[in-house]
């Protein structure tokens, strides 16, 4: 799907969930207004910011659509973190509104009335709710729009929370026990915790988070499929919108390859790749494998056994000597409960200990995907 049948989608979703929040909002408040329920025209408002939500959506994907320029040479593709924000602030500020207006119904508890036309309206507004939620958040999977997924959660967290109101309604109706203000609570907490997890969600994708593990694990596979790789190290996936992952990566060759037969394999990894999972690999980096003793092999081994004993080593790569010249090098990953420089002392003063006439390099990489 290319990013103008996305952007379209999008707009689609949003409008129509939109036009049915709008929907609901009328035949809600209608209702709280006239059974005077608190908790009904709190289920109203907060329809009212699941369609001011799907307006942000809207003004997001058409920012984050904008073709890149000189002064954002990678697209504005991260705009849409930032309307996931604003929808994630709209829901947080919706449920703190809605949690002191409940209390204050309870300190001071005013009666409902409700008839069997107003909670027949409630129960359609929930089956409502439930089908926009789900279908909302299946066109937001579908398309990887964060802010849809959102949106479609917080529909189907609508049509909970409507429920709990239309459960609050019969239970007064038949048994003449009030609990309005009470379920109001509920409503306005399951709202702030919906909003505080869109929220922390948002801010890890702009942070920056672990790249998912099985599109790492693809993107490995598909460069350890060519016959001259020996291996794919240090790959480094940046998200810079939906849809759009630039990365880079090391990969082990033999050291009898020519400068042009790395260009071809370089090429032919970024095309294919690329085909395969829309990652633009941008960088290559080579490591050097021994490919011409035996004494280099047995080295290696040796040294691994020696670094891989620590815990906080969770792989050791990149490994070159030369024997002639007495020096070696290597990268090792480590995990983040560890010094990289007193590591690094370690594992140096080690090596040094069963190789003393070489000249030993450690080069630290952090644990940041999936090995």
């Amino acid at each position: 799907m290319n990013e103008k049948e996305r952007e379209k989608l999008i707009v689609q979703t949003s409008v129509i969930g939109i036009l049915t929040n709008i929907l609901l909002v009328a035949f809600k408040m209608t209702v709280g207004l006239v059974s005077n329920s608190i908790a009904v025209i709190l289920d109203a408002v907060n329809n009212l910011s699941d369609a001011l939500s799907s307006v942000i959506t809207i003004v997001g994907a058409k920012l984050a659509g904008k073709a890149p320029d000189k002064k954002h040479p990678l697209g504005y593709g991260r705009i849409e973190y930032l309307t996931s924000m604003i929808v994630a602030a709209i829901v947080l500020y919706a449920g703190i509104t809605s949690l002191v207006e409940s209390v204050k119904k309870i300190i001071h508890p005013e009666k409902a009335e409700y008839s069997v036309v107003l909670v027949v309206i409630i129960a359609v507004a929930v089956i409502v709710k439930l089908l926009l939620g789900s279908f909302v958040k299946n066109r937001g999977k579908k398309v990887n729009s964060g802010a849809l997924v959102a949106s479609g959660s917080d529909a189907l967290f609508d049509a909970i929370l409507s429920a709990s109101v239309l459960a609050s309604a019969l239970i007064y109706m038949f048994f003449h026990v009030s609990l309005e203000a009470f379920v109001g609570v509920v409503i306005a907490v399951f709202i702030i915790k919906a909003g505080m997890e869109m929220l922390v969600e948002t801010l890890d994708d702009i942070l920056g988070k672990r790249a998912d593990k099985d599109l790492v694990l693809k993107v490995k596979k598909l460069i350890n499929e060519e016959e001259e790789v020996r291996g794919a190290y240090d790959l480094i996936i940046n998200n810079y919108g939906p849809n759009k992952n630039i990365a880079s990566v090391h990969v082990e060759l033999p050291d009898t390859m020519t400068v042009e037969e790395v260009d071809n394999l370089t090429r032919r990894l970024e095309e294919k790749i690329y085909k395969a999972t829309a990652v633009i690999l941008t960088g290559i980096g080579v490591y050097s494998h021994n490919s011409k003793n035996d004494e280099a092999a047995e080295i290696r081994n040796n040294v691994q056994k020696i670094v891989t004993a620590h815990d906080y080593v969770l792989q050791m790569h990149g490994f070159y000597i030369d024997i002639q010249n007495k020096k070696m090098r290597f990268d090792a990953v480590l995990t983040f409960e560890v010094s990289f420089k007193e590591a690094v002392e370690i594992m140096k003063k080690e090596v040094k200990a069963a190789y003393p006439d070489y000249e030993v390099t450690i080069s630290t990489d952090a644990d940041i995907s999936d090995l």
